[in-house]
């Protein structure tokens, strides 16, 4: 078992999330082809690895010796597919959430990649068993979701497709052990995982914030702000661009329940082209740099405990399910968020009936069944 067999890793696609994993990889001694559709691409990738490298060489947190060895031998720049994928021992896909271009990168990658070669899908939401489909070894097919940026954050969710062996899963999570990260198994393939999972309630009961105009983005990102969070829910969701939010919406909405579908408040600001950072206004004006968050203007209407309630009851239906452990979904929660504690350590100091009339409300005052408490919170089996 172990990642011992592992020496050579590909990373498809040098976007955001692709030349931060290749660099996780390459900081831990892993030869890494790294390959993307267009040159320029690539160039790209290599250039933001470098200058990530070289301010990790000035805090001393990389050897001179180290980066020299990278840029001589352990990184390999390409745009050929299977100059990528023929001597590496796991392949690590980081292209775009577009179902059909994934089983079709799988397909190719199946037929020029070695027969022991590991397929690793970094998808944060789509099904394994899908994208495993499209090969002829699911049994070697796995999700590693990495989060950005993956340099810096500790999470690697390691996802089990139905037909994913035992063998693969160990060496996936081995891996990610060895490059430094903090994998959790995820056992079932359900959408969303455990991190995106869990949040994604939350997203929608602060669509509804907006949408029945019970408070404004800042005075709600002020209260959170208040409360100890470094970035607020709204200013988060610019940061990472209002769209990804919205995709995954309409994908939660498809796969798990209607109720996920995108607020009506969200999808105004993707049809005005509004994504946030990325394009310079999105709930925040971010043209000068990051917005300034006024204290002042936080407000009353909001209980932060709501939020935190629907995060609870979605964590249970997870274990409910079999997707992992309560332990599990706190340890994703906290390294994969920056939460200092997990829903499930929350949920030990919530009274049953106390946390089941809550969300009952919730789900009465915003007519979203997603919010109606689960057989484990009414029953209390949760503490």
């Amino acid at each position: 078992m172990g990642a011992e067999g592992i020496r050579k890793v590909a990373v498809i696609g040098a976007g955001d999330m692709g030349h931060g994993i290749a660099e996780v990889a390459l900081l831990a001694g892993y030869t890494v082809f790294l390959r993307d559709i267009e040159q320029r691409f690539v160039d790209r990738g290599v250039e933001r690895i470098d200058e990530s490298l070289k301010k990790l060489v000035e805090k001393g947190k990389v050897t001179k010796e180290h980066y020299e060895l990278i840029q001589r031998e352990l990184l390999r720049p390409c745009v050929d597919l299977g100059e990528a994928v023929r001597e590496a021992d796991l392949v690590i896909e980081a292209i775009p959430e577009i179902l059909e271009l994934k089983k079709e990168t799988f397909r190719e990658m199946d037929k020029l990649a070695p027969p022991h070669t590991l397929l690793a899908s970094n998808t944060s939401t789509m099904r394994i068993t899908e994208i495993a489909g499209a090969t002829n070894r699911p049994e070697k097919v796995l999700g590693l979701h990495y989060f950005n940026p993956a340099v810096l954050m500790r999470l690697v969710e390691v996802i089990r497709g139905e037909q994913t062996s035992e063998e693969t899963m160990q060496k996936g999570y081995d891996f990610c052990l060895k490059t430094g990260k903090v994998p959790v198994r995820v056992e079932k393939d359900v959408p969303g995982f455990i991190v995106n999972r869990v949040q994604a309630p939350g997203g929608v009961l602060l669509g509804c914030i907006l949408d029945h105009g019970i408070a404004q983005p800042e005075e709600v990102d002020a209260l959170l702000k208040k409360l100890g969070l470094p970035m607020g829910p709204y200013e988060l969701m610019d940061y990472t661009g209002i769209d990804i939010n919205y995709h995954a919406g309409l994908y939660f909405a498809q796969t798990v329940h209607p109720d996920f579908a995108p607020a009506k408040a969200v999808q105004e600001k993707v049809m005005a082209g509004q994504l946030g950072k990325k394009t310079g206004r999105g709930f925040y004006d971010w043209s000068q740099g990051r917005p300034a968050i006024d204290p002042a203007r936080a407000t009353d209407k909001v209980d932060p405990m709501d939020l935190l309630a629907v995060q609870i009851n979605e964590a249970t239906k997870l274990l409910e399910m079999g997707v992992c452990s309560a332990q599990d979904i706190d340890k994703a929660m906290v390294n994969g968020t920056g939460n200092v504690v997990g829903p499930m350590a929350v949920a030990k100091s919530q009274e049953p009936k106390a946390l089941a009339a809550r969300l009952e409300k919730l789900a009465e005052r915003f007519g979203k069944e997603i919010f109606r408490p689960t057989r484990t919170i009414r029953e209390g089996a949760y503490r």
